[in-house]
């Protein structure tokens, strides 16, 4: 198994290099910093933290995680997704690789719900907005999540065979929601969850991000489960 891990990275110049070391580096044949347009420090800091980097200065983590797939090397065969800020605990990745290199899944996602997650690291509307979007899911496609969690693991083919186009707060629930319209074997992984290393979350850290998010998440899953 060839697997690539992609990390969207927008003024995370705090949280990068201490993410970067944590990552086991066995897992992976690339560790790729997608830089999302910073205006710190963001992109030489990985790069010196011995990542590779490549930019994408449209705005908005969809495309972010779509440029890092477009540079991924032809033996690349699953693709892991992690945030940049510190939470994800990156020793996680092996558990949500393990059920695809046996054979028994083509994407896993890790659950921060069902996991281990610190105190306050996942704010009340989070849980709120993850609740409700879950419930429309299960109603509207008969499927089960328990998160929308960033941390997850896809097979190459699995990917491509979803075709993503979300650019910015979709990009999550569309991959949820393709995956399960396209009838992909999903499991779901407990993972832990941590605060953020350090600077503010472009989402969650404000209330305008958070009401966008929520907002775009809703249409997608009304768009989606319908089409």
């Amino acid at each position: 198994m060839h697997a690539a891990l992609i990390i969207p990275a927008l003024d995370e110049e705090d949280a990068i290099v201490a993410t970067l070391r944590e990552i086991p580096r066995d897992l992976f044949e690339m560790i790729l910093v997608v830089d999302n347009g910073s205006r710190d420090a963001t992109a030489d800091a990985a790069g010196e933290a011995g990542a590779a980097v490549i930019r994408e200065s449209r705005r908005g983590y969809g495309a972010a995680c779509l440029a890092g797939i477009a540079a991924l090397p032809a033996q690349i065969d699953v693709v892991v997704f992690m945030d940049a800020d510190g939470s994800d605990e990156p020793a996680d990745a092996a558990r949500l690789l393990a059920p695809i290199e046996a054979g028994e899944a083509d994407f896993v996602l890790g659950s921060r719900v069902a996991g281990d997650a610190e105190r306050g690291a996942l704010a009340a509307h989070q849980r709120f907005g993850n609740r409700l979007a879950v419930t429309l899911m299960r109603g509207l496609l008969g499927h089960s999540y328990s998160d929308l969690g960033p941390f997850r693991a896809i097979r190459r083919a699995s990917l491509e065979a979803l075709r993503m186009r979300d650019r910015d707060y979709g990009w999550t629930i569309e991959m949820q929601i393709q995956a399960v319209r396209r009838g992909l074997r999903i499991q779901e992984i407990p993972v832990r969850y941590r605060k953020r290393r350090g600077g503010r979350s472009k989402v969650s850290g404000n209330v305008w991000g958070s009401v966008a998010a929520g907002c775009k998440i809703l249409w997608t899953v009304a768009r989606l489960s319908r089409a």
